[in-house]
């Protein structure tokens, strides 16, 4: 058996958990490091919504969230609409806040990527984004969002 896809990410951030928890799940806070638009509804079942420009197109992500536990964890499923190889709802995101060394560790798992590519892909964008998430939730401005750099 083959070890299966997927991007693991940890950043130290400093901030409390709490702070941290609020930049991943306020839509208001994520589009300050994220995205253009977000809508969240934070409870088993409920609705993650992200929009975002990439180049020069649009670009929704869509999931659910399959676990909520204020401060510390945060499990979501995600996908791209329009996208055949990761479409909305088909990988998973798991995020563990722990209180560390007077702020936070974020660890991130995203789970369910279907291949290599797309593995490199989105550990690309992780790295991007959880790099203005830190700077964000630690009170600096990350400044204007050009995603993650292309290339050539």
């Amino acid at each position: 058996m083959t070890e299966p896809l997927v991007v693991r990410r940890e950043i130290q951030i400093a901030a409390p958990p709490s702070t941290v928890f609020a930049f991943l799940t306020d839509p208001q806070k994520i589009v300050s490091w994220m995205g253009l638009e977000a809508a969240t509804e934070t409870h088993p079942g409920g609705l993650y919504l992200l929009k975002g420009v990439a180049g020069d197109r649009a670009k929704v992500a869509r999931g659910a969230f399959r676990e909520v536990v204020p401060v510390h964890r945060l499990a979501y499923t995600f996908g791209w609409e329009g996208s055949e190889e990761v479409s909305p709802g088909s990988s998973l995101i798991e995020i563990d806040l722990v209180d560390h060394d007077s702020g936070t560790l974020l660890r991130m798992t995203h789970s369910g990527l279907p291949n290599e590519a797309q593995c490199a892909s989105h550990n690309k964008g992780w790295a991007h984004y959880l790099g203005r998430l830190a700077l964000r939730a630690s009170g600096t401005d990350p400044g204007p969002d050009g995603g993650p750099a292309r290339s050539a």
